[in-house]
């Protein structure tokens, strides 16, 4: 059994290619794409595997996992905006940029160190007049395919 302060990763098969999860201590730390060797699956990774599933299904439209993304102070207060973006509806930049009281290319350089996408949804975060772009693997073909799920695109 994994201590609690060592990192415990499981992966499973997705829509838009297979995720490895990563926790540490009772909280998710991450979401990569790819699979991982030393996979040791606990319960709480088990759970956000259940959900993610749920979720490419249609049943999920909100996650409720423990979060633990280890990120700047500014990027935590855009991760946090982001996750109050409802299903299948997108903010623009300039939006989460101006309830931060910052600049919208700050703002889009924390959706791009988001550790822990879909999840958090920064695929919900949208430039002015474009998709903008999206750091997952697949770029926009993967973002368009998350929006194309909850019904927005």
């Amino acid at each position: 059994m994994k201590n609690q302060h060592e990192d415990a990763r499981a992966s499973c098969v997705t829509p838009v290619g297979t995720l490895t999860l990563t926790q540490r201590g009772g909280a998710i730390r991450a979401l990569d794409w790819g699979t991982c060797d030393d996979q040791s699956p606990t319960l709480l990774l088990t759970q956000a595997i259940e959900q993610l599933h749920a979720y490419f299904s249609g049943t999920l439209t909100r996650f409720s996992l423990p979060l633990a993304p280890q990120v700047s102070a500014f990027t935590a207060r855009v991760l946090n905006q982001m996750q109050h973006i409802p299903y299948g509806q997108t903010r623009p930049y300039g939006a989460l940029a101006k309830a931060l009281q910052s600049a919208p290319r700050a703002v889009g350089g924390a959706c791009g160190r988001n550790p822990i996408p879909i999840i958090i949804p920064c695929h919900r975060v949208l430039a002015r007049g474009h998709m903008g772009g999206y750091s997952g693997f697949g770029g926009l073909e993967t973002k368009k395919a998350l929006l194309q799920l909850e019904g927005f695109v």
